[in-house]
């Protein structure tokens, strides 16, 4: 099924991780310390897994290095630095991201016709970038830049995309942009995601399922009905139950 993902299996992952991921479904993952940092790293093909496989659309790319996945993997990580070039334009990068995977020559330039597409698009983040095409990415604030990359990380269709805390370095009121668009770019593309946070609110606000994982392993995962009904003190005395231990303040944020 081109251009979607419909199925993404980890085969366990040492137990670490849901089986599979559904096509369409934008999946949650509360994450208490840093392991599941290292599976979304596992799934994009920058550090070997260690045990089980991974299978994107009855593709096995268990060990295929990360630029080989990279046309079925769209990423944004936490630090707004990385996604996009700094030196070059706000439509030369998303032309560069359109490209993807296709050949490109020594010299090439970004036509009229795409500039009309990508202010559009644009205007859904919110933040002005579509009256600033010409403007070098390293000008950006933070939070501009972040939003670039999820655009970037979506203008082609990924059958997978994976948001490493893609607002956690930004300020609430744009990192709230951020994940507004977010939802909207996920929901009109119907594209497979996985959103790591260590922001509970968040996680309960946005997607369909969550995970909530603690010490590596999988503790609680809430979907449907029971997602939509969901609080933080709801989710917080479900992790003591379930855990046996009480919840410490500074393994996620709570608001």
């Amino acid at each position: 099924m081109a251009g979607y993902l419909s199925s993404l299996s980890f085969l366990d992952l040492a137990g670490r991780l849901p089986a599979s991921v559904a096509q369409g479904l934008f999946l949650a993952i509360v994450a208490l310390g840093v392991y599941i940092t290292f599976r979304t790293l596992d799934i994009a093909g920058i550090w070997p897994v260690d045990t089980g496989s991974i299978v994107i659309d009855g593709q096995d790319v268990t060990d295929l290095p990360d630029f080989k996945r990279a046309p079925l993997i769209g990423r944004v990580f936490q630090d707004p630095m990385t996604g996009a070039a700094a030196t070059m334009q706000i439509d030369e990068n998303l032309a560069l991201a359109a490209r993807r995977g296709k050949r490109r020559g020594l010299k090439w330039k970004v036509t009229a016709k795409e500039r009309a597409e990508y202010k559009e698009k644009l205007k859904v983040l919110n933040l002005g970038l579509e009256d600033r095409l010409t403007a070098k990415a390293g000008l950006l604030s933070g939070g501009q830049r972040q939003a670039l990359t999820l655009l970037m990380a979506t203008l082609v269709k990924p059958k997978v995309l994976l948001l490493d805390e893609h607002t956690a370095a930004l300020d609430p009121k744009t990192a709230e942009k951020v994940l507004k668009a977010t939802d909207q770019i996920v929901a009109e593309g119907k594209l497979t995601t996985i959103m790591v946070t260590h922001n509970m609110r968040d996680a309960i606000a946005h997607g369909n399922r969550l995970i909530m994982m603690n010490d590596g392993k999988v503790v609680l995962d809430i979907k449907g009905e029971e997602k939509k009904k969901l609080t933080v003190e709801k989710l917080l005395h479900q992790f003591e139950v379930v855990s046996g231990e009480e919840f410490a303040s500074d393994k996620a944020i709570l608001d």
